[in-house]
């Protein structure tokens, strides 16, 4: 579901460049804007009470980190709150090089715990746990693109074009 959200918004996206949208006239922008509506939508689960039973929520996340890692509540707690730095980091062009960077190391942080969560068959909002054929080739496709984004990113900010009567 996830990583269709990616995709379907990247190209929704780039389809506004298309008509017209100069924001969104390169992939990698588009792909950029796309990632932070992904990382708002996962990072939610981080805050979301356990009552809540219709989307992944706070305890499922919790399960998700490994039984070695001391103090799993407070972790799911940060890893949620930098998602949501990273997603505001990656549509601001003067932060979405660093942004992406430090998506990337977040991503490759996280993949013990989808390790984790797959060997342990860790369910979501009552459902079958992803498996790990699934979780990884995911981790992977996230990595990738915010490391393409990274790459992609101007370090300069254009100059705004001049009008001469």
């Amino acid at each position: 579901m996830i990583p269709l959200v990616l995709i379907l918004a990247t190209a929704g996206f780039r389809a506004l460049g298309a008509l017209g949208v100069r924001r969104f006239a390169a992939w990698p922008v588009a792909a950029a804007h796309a990632m932070a509506v992904m990382l708002v939508l996962t990072a939610s689960a981080h805050f979301v009470p356990a009552s809540v039973t219709v989307m992944p929520n706070h305890a499922d996340m919790v399960r998700m980190v490994p039984p070695s890692l001391p103090y799993a509540d407070a972790l799911v707690y940060l890893t949620g709150v930098l998602e949501l730095l990273g997603a505001a980091g990656l549509v601001v062009t003067a932060t979405r090089k660093p942004a992406g960077y430090a998506l990337a190391a977040l991503f490759v942080a996280l993949l013990p715990a989808n390790i984790h969560a797959a060997v342990a068959h860790v369910p979501f909002a009552g459902g079958a746990a992803t498996p790990l054929w699934q979780r990884i080739p995911e981790q992977i496709l996230y990595l990738a693109v915010a490391v393409w984004i990274a790459r992609s990113a101007t370090t300069t900010t254009p100059v705004k074009e001049r009008v001469f009567a």
